[in-house]
């Protein structure tokens, strides 16, 4: 343990050292809250138009007063920012046996993100964007034991009860974008793999989800292609409209979770998002996905969704971020199911109380059942969870956080999964420590804007 907090003390001593450009560019109130003055406003990765903390992941939106917990350089005329997350978790599914399907693990779901963007010329902005995750290496080709999940295969059979790891590289991003008018800005991305205009932020990159270490029972439903081998999107930001549509490879990756499928460019999406003041953020969209889903490749999909994401600041560290979002796959059997998730997270200090509730219609299929293959059920789960951050290190956080879930199951599926199912984690988080909102005042100032005098 002397060892550990020596080492921890290192990096802090390097980030915060004033000569470290980590500290240089860390504004004053990243430190102290209390000492929070107005700084001009700084544009995003993608666009110059808007605040940083307004872009999620891929082309997608968050509220400009989303927190953010992250490393920021400006060397030159770049902006450089790491964000991200890693866990040490012990999960233990149908804790109490009160089915058969449950499961145990001690895991370490991971992301991080490195994000790079700087002015071509007078009007114009690039960005260079990457997400890795530690997954193939921790989780492994079988993913984490999560009670009535479904989406993806291992050794050519499809993953249930289990949530599936996400790719070494979850995007390797590129775009560019253009003011063409007052207010009014156009834009390109290009990513092998990226985002398509496809659903909400993706629950990574939810502060709503920041704390819960699973992804929700509804990721094939609501957001899922945040992984396309294959994106490009095109859109344009008029005011606090924007509006963007993708081309992208509707195949979800392959069990290859080290490598680089091949790109088709099958399926497309369109979506319209709104930000009308700086605490919301809402979308609609619509995709045609061609044969998602390796085991039935003939199968396609239509995806509709819809969601409003709504965050607080609450002063003094405080923050109340939540998600509502629902998601409907209608295949080409004309099988149609939906999913429905509310999430909220309510930060103060130290200390993070969260819950998660959904309502997810899966199929005997889905849960791997074949006598009732065809049928749909709706399954309703709800986590509650509360995380500490115990690291004394002002730059880094260290989250220790316990979470329950428990699962209401329908009649049929009791044989199975039992009739109130328990779910416990455990888990210690790992995270950049600063926790700002972008929206300090009706100037639109970013936290992460260099302090007066520093350049």
């Amino acid at each position: 343990m002397k060892k550990f907090a020596s080492a921890l003390a290192l990096v802090a001593g390097v980030l915060s050292f004033p000569e470290s450009p980590f500290a240089q560019q860390m504004p004053q109130h990243m430190h102290g809250m209390a000492e929070a003055k107005p700084q001009p406003a700084m544009g995003g990765f993608l666009l110059s138009g808007v605040p940083m903390t307004r872009e999620g992941s891929g082309t997608s939106w968050l509220p400009d007063s989303s927190p953010i917990a992250a490393f920021h350089l400006a060397p030159g005329a770049w902006q450089i920012m790491v964000h991200g997350s890693a866990f040490v978790r012990f999960t233990s599914q149908d804790v109490g046996n009160a089915g058969v399907r449950g499961d145990s693990k001690l895991d370490g779901p991971s992301m991080i993100m490195f994000s790079a963007g700087r002015p071509v010329g007078a009007s114009g902005r690039f960005m260079f964007r990457t997400m890795v995750s530690l997954d193939p290496f921790v989780e492994g080709g079988a993913g984490y034991p999560l009670l009535f999940q479904s989406g993806e295969t291992w050794q050519g059979a499809e993953l249930v009860d289990r949530q599936h790891p996400h790719d070494l590289f979850g995007e390797l991003a590129v775009s560019y974008s253009r003011t063409i008018g007052k207010d009014v800005e156009a834009f390109l991305y290009l990513g092998y793999p990226g985002e398509p205009a496809l659903g909400p932020p993706a629950f990574l990159h939810r502060a709503s989800a920041a704390s819960d270490p699973d992804a929700p029972l509804g990721h094939h439903w609501q957001d899922s292609t945040h992984i396309a081998f294959g994106v490009v999107t095109a859109g344009a930001r008029i005011g606090d409209v924007k509006i963007d549509g993708s081309v992208f490879t509707g195949r979800e990756p392959n069990e290859e979770r080290y490598g680089f499928d091949r790109p088709h460019l099958d399926s497309w999406s369109g979506r319209i998002s709104w930000n009308p003041d700086a605490n919301w953020s809402l979308q609609v969209s619509h995709g045609f996905l061609r044969g998602p889903e390796a085991v039935a490749p003939d199968i396609d999909v239509r995806r509709t969704t819809a969601s409003a994401i709504h965050n607080v600041p609450l002063g003094n560290g405080k923050n109340l971020a939540s998600s509502l979002v629902w998601g409907w796959n209608r295949d080409s059997e004309d099988r149609n199911t939906h999913a429905f998730l509310l999430e909220s997270s309510l930060d103060w200090g130290r200390q993070a109380v969260y819950s998660r509730f959904e309502v997810v219609q899966k199929t005997g299929h889905d849960l791997g059942i074949e006598p009732l293959e065809d049928r749909a059920f709706w399954i309703n789960a709800l986590t509650l969870g509360t995380a500490r951050n115990l690291s004394p290190l002002d730059p880094i956080g260290l989250h220790l956080g316990v979470q329950i879930t428990v699962s209401a199951v329908p009649q049929a599926l009791r044989f199975e999964y039992g009739r109130w199912p328990v779910s416990i984690s455990v888990y210690l988080r790992f995270s950049p420590g600063q926790r700002a909102a972008a929206m300090e005042h009706a100037g639109h100032a970013d936290p992460l804007a260099p302090p007066a005098g520093v350049r």
